[in-house]
């Protein structure tokens, strides 16, 4: 059964300001994006703790092979209502992005469970016992670009097919409003669709 916010919860809530999104048909699914998240983030090549999740799928065919996962920064969000100690929530000194304060997450899994989407954006870190997921490198310990002026994730700028890109706004198109085509001109060149 799917969470519902509280009328508090509604009340407080403030929209982020920033949203991840992924050029599905782009995507190579070379793992880049995951090796330099884990790398930023934790100082170690550990894929399973990455805050973007690339899933290959060996029986199907290009674009439907390949699917990629990372935390929506939903307008109305599950997690931090089913968290039990406040450990997810909204950083108001960080553009509104829902992080998980990792010192006071006690592993109930509460929110991998209350993840509306069909696998959930938040992983699972077995080594810590701890919830992970994106949070748009504003906790990434190794990266260097964390100016606020200057907002450069790890994986937007060391994706080898730039099919990653950092947003202010999503599209309104609720069904596949975080769907992009980041695809230009040159596209077509290497035999690709560009629509």
């Amino acid at each position: 059964m799917p969470f519902k916010l509280s009328e508090e919860m509604e009340k407080k809530h403030e929209i982020s300001k920033e949203y991840l999104v992924v050029d599905s048909e782009k995507c190579q699914g070379c793992l880049t994006c995951m090796l330099v998240c884990s790398m930023v983030h934790e100082g170690k090549e550990n894929l399973s703790i990455a805050g973007i999740q690339v899933t290959q799928n060996a029986f199907s065919t290009y674009p439907n092979d390949l699917t990629i996962q990372q935390c929506r920064q939903c307008v109305d969000p599950f997690c931090i209502e089913a968290c039990e100690t406040n450990a997810i929530h909204i950083d108001r000194n960080n553009r509104n992005i829902i992080r998980i304060n990792t010192s006071e997450c006690i592993g109930c899994m509460s929110c991998i469970e209350a993840c509306p989407f069909p696998t959930s954006m938040i992983g699972w870190d077995v080594e810590k016992k701890i919830a992970v997921k994106c949070d748009l490198c504003i906790g990434a310990k190794y990266w260097h670009k964390k100016d606020r002026q200057e907002r450069e994730l790890a994986c937007v700028k060391l994706c080898p097919m730039h099919a990653i890109q950092l947003v202010q706004k999503v599209r309104s198109d609720k069904k596949n409003r975080y769907a992009v085509n980041l695809r230009g001109k040159d596209w077509e060149y290497l035999g690709y669709s560009n629509d």
